[in-house]
């Protein structure tokens, strides 16, 4: 037998214990397992996630293992950002810097992160938002702001961010913002811009009325004391209508100030709207009603209206551009009276087109009544059942049945006697040579039988034969003589054109 070996584990064991008794000889105690490679005392470290919130840190630790792709560095005392204190994470996809002290950011602050999606900066004490702040970030698509003390966003903050997708901007201290800088984001990806509850006193509708409709559909303006307006109001009712979650999910939160001399003069103007009910529609919403009228006729074009018509004068703009107020134009062809409505006198096909209606206030206050579409015809003329295009198309299918049935209805009942006949062989009944209109039958005499003078051939199929390139056409006239030159040329050719009709001629 061979000697016995020793297990390994217990010689392990042994030199584990002799290691022990010299250290507690020399006074140390045992340490704990050592942490994973660079991970800070403070953090908490797996294979991907680094978290070190709650720590009541005030700076940045320094050793950050690089395999992180989620940093959570929320709920400290962090007040600023060193440059290129992300470059030992080259991985890092998620930060999460919220519920800090942080009030500016440097210029290089977010260098070496080009990877960076999701960046939560909420809840800090941030002032404006810097052009330099997040242009190194080219992979941001979600960007949280909100909860800061921001007064100002630069209007090229977002320019090179062209895969953001969500912005949370809402309780801030924003009094204007840039809508025209997110114009290009919209062509890109942006689908949340949340500017609510800051303290936004007025809304650019044109501008934002030119913002792609993704935009729009996520562009959060409730609980923002903008001035009350029309516009304003007819914008957020379309957006309603249109299905938009801006407004549809937060409808009674959506306020406006009636008077900036009232701070609390707040209301919410889309639930309780009766102060905005006679509010014109603005240019997009107006639809040109129609107006038909017979050439001559005398028209007359009122809006209703619920203006005073002491303080209120009215124009009307005609289809070509020309201003018209009262009396009516040089030659009185359209009169315009006092109450704003508009008399044709005579309507004439130039008259035809969008006529709008505007009352005047003042000088530079005008506002649209209504848009008007008339349309001057001629009167139709007496006896007239069908216009020329349904009798060309009815015609039409008529000549594609008639085609349709005889290339394919062809009368035959057997498909030996549709066979081409032997020469000089009296002709079947059946045969495809005989005429498919004719109402005679065939002869069943023999091939000297005479043509009747008083017969015709009905119809008959184009000749298979060319000659000088061109189809020769058999065509149906009357025979009045069996010498007929015509006749003699017919059964010549008879043999050339068999396939069209028998080498015996149709009789009664």
């Amino acid at each position: 037998m061979s000697p016995r070996v020793p297990a390994d584990p217990i010689w392990s064991w042994v030199a584990k214990l002799l290691l022990l008794l010299q250290l507690c000889a020399h006074g140390h105690a045992p340490h704990r397992p050592p942490l994973p490679r660079h991970c800070p005392r403070a953090c908490i470290c797996t294979s991907d996630l680094l978290s070190c919130s709650r720590q009541t840190l005030q700076h940045v630790p320094q050793a950050l293992p690089p395999t992180a792709t989620t940093l959570d560095l929320s709920h400290n005392a962090l007040t600023q950002l060193h440059d290129h204190w992300l470059a030992a994470l080259p991985h890092l996809e998620a930060l999460h810097i919220s519920h800090n002290k942080i009030k500016d950011l440097s210029r290089q602050a977010f260098h070496n992160a080009s990877y960076l999606r999701h960046l939560d900066m909420s809840s800090n004490h941030l002032h404006a938002v810097e052009r330099h702040y997040f242009e190194a970030l080219v992979s941001l698509e979600e960007l949280l702001l909100y909860n800061n003390r921001i007064t100002r966003v630069d209007e090229n903050a977002f320019v090179k961010l062209s895969g953001l997708r969500k912005v949370y901007l809402s309780w801030n201290n924003l009094t204007t913002f840039p809508f025209h800088s997110v114009q290009g984001l919209g062509s890109y990806s942006l689908r949340t811009l949340d500017l609510s509850s800051n303290s936004l006193s007025s809304i650019p509708v044109e501008e934002l009325a030119a913002l792609p409709e993704n935009i729009r559909n996520g562009l959060y303006l409730h609980n923002n004391p903008v001035r009350c307006s029309c516009p304003l109001y007819l914008m957020l009712q379309r957006w309603k209508q249109q299905g938009f979650s801006s407004v549809k999910d937060f409808f009674e939160e959506h306020t406006c100030k009636v008077s900036d001399n009232v701070p609390r003069s707040l209301i919410k103007f889309l639930k309780y709207n009766p102060m905005f009910e006679n509010c014109s529609a603005g240019p997009e919403d107006v639809h040109p009603v129609p107006f038909p009228v017979m050439v001559g006729q005398t028209l007359l074009l009122a809006c209703n209206n619920s203006l005073p018509p002491k303080a209120t004068t009215y124009m009307w703009i005609s289809p070509h551009h020309e201003p018209i107020k009262h009396p009516g134009n040089s030659n009185r062809s359209l009169e315009v009276y006092h109450n704003g409505s508009l008399k044709i006198a005579a309507a004439k096909p130039w008259h035809s087109g969008v006529y709008v209606g505007l009352a005047i206030n003042s000088p530079r206050n005008f506002s649209r009544l209504c848009e008007v579409n008339v349309t001057v015809h001629y009167p139709k003329p007496e006896g007239e059942t069908f216009s020329t295009g349904l009798t060309t198309l009815l015609g039409c299918i008529v000549s594609l049945v008639l085609v349709i049935i005889y290339l394919y209805l062809t009368p035959c009942r057997c498909l030996s006697c549709c066979k081409k006949p032997a020469p000089l062989s009296p002709p079947q009944e059946c045969s495809a040579q005989s005429s498919i209109l004719s109402t005679t039958p065939p002869a069943t005499d023999g091939p000297n039988r005479k043509v009747s003078a008083n017969k015709h051939v009905v119809f008959l199929e184009p000749v298979r034969e060319t000659q000088n390139g061109k189809i020769r056409l058999a065509l149906g006239e009357d025979f009045p003589d069996p010498k007929h030159p015509k006749v003699l040329q017919v059964k010549s050719d008879s043999e050339s054109i068999s396939s069209v009709f028998s080498d015996t001629p149709i009789v009664s």
